[in-house]
C-alpha cells in the first residue's frame, strides 16, 4: 500500500467525512482510476512514432499502453479507419496512488512558471482532467531523446457525485488547485 492511500485511508476520508456532511464512511468519494491518454501527432505519416511514444508511456507509468485506432476515415487528414492514432493507459490501485504521488511531488513542480492546476476542468460528474503540453516534464524521460513534443491528458476518474465533492477529494489528496482570487464588491 502507498503512502498517500494509507493516509487516505486513515486521515483524509474521515476530513472528507466531515467536512461535506457524509454519513456513512463508505460514500465518501474515492479515486477509482487514472486514465493517460495520448494522441500522437504523427502516426499516420511515421508508424514508428506509436512504439517510440508506447515506450515512453510504458517507462512513465509502468504499465504498457493500448494503441487506439481510428473509428472513422477523414482524407483531409489522410486517415484510414484502422489506423493507429493514439495510446491509452488506465491505472488503478497501488500503480494509481504511486502515479498520483509522482505527478503532485515530482512533475507539476518542473512545469515553468507553475501556479497551480485550474479548478475548471471537473466534468460535472467528480472527475478531474488535467493536460500536459509536453512529456519532458517526467524526471524519467531524457529530454535530449525527445525528437518531438507531445501532449498528453490525465484523467482522474472519482465516485464523486458532483464537482465539489471531486474538488474536495482530489484537493484533500493534494492536488496544488490555483488559489481562489476573491472579487472586492
Amino acid at each position: 500500500m502507498s503512502q498517500l492511500q494509507k493516509t487516505f485511508t486513515k486521515e483524509i476520508a474521515a476530513k472528507l467525512q466531515k467536512d461535506l456532511a457524509i454519513k456513512n464512511v463508505m460514500a465518501v468519494p474515492r479515486l477509482t482510476k487514472i486514465v493517460i491518454n495520448m494522441g500522437v501527432k504523427d502516426a499516420v505519416s511515421d508508424k514508428k512514432s506509436i512504439e517510440r511514444m508506447g515506450a515512453m508511456i510504458a517507462t512513465i507509468t509502468g504499465q504498457k499502453p493500448k494503441v487506439t485506432r481510428a473509428k472513422k476515415a477523414i482524407a483531409g487528414f489522410k486517415l484510414r479507419q484502422g489506423d493507429a492514432i493514439g495510446l491509452v493507459v488506465t491505472l488503478r490501485g497501488k500503480r494509481m496512488y504511486n502515479f498520483f504521488e509522482k505527478i503532485i511531488a515530482i512533475v507539476l513542480p518542473r512545469i515553468k512558471d507553475f501556479r497551480g492546476v485550474s479548478r475548471k476542468s471537473f466534468d460535472g460528474r467528480g472527475n478531474y482532467t488535467l493536460g500536459l503540453h509536453e512529456q519532458s516534464v517526467f524526471a524519467e524521460i531524457d529530454p535530449g531523446s525527445i525528437e518531438r513534443l507531445q501532449g498528453m491528458e490525465i484523467i482522474f476518474v472519482t465516485t464523486a457525485q458532483n464537482n465539489e465533492q471531486g474538488l474536495a477529494l482530489i484537493e484533500g489528496l493534494g492536488m496544488p488547485f490555483v488559489k481562489e482570487t476573491k472579487k472586492a464588491a
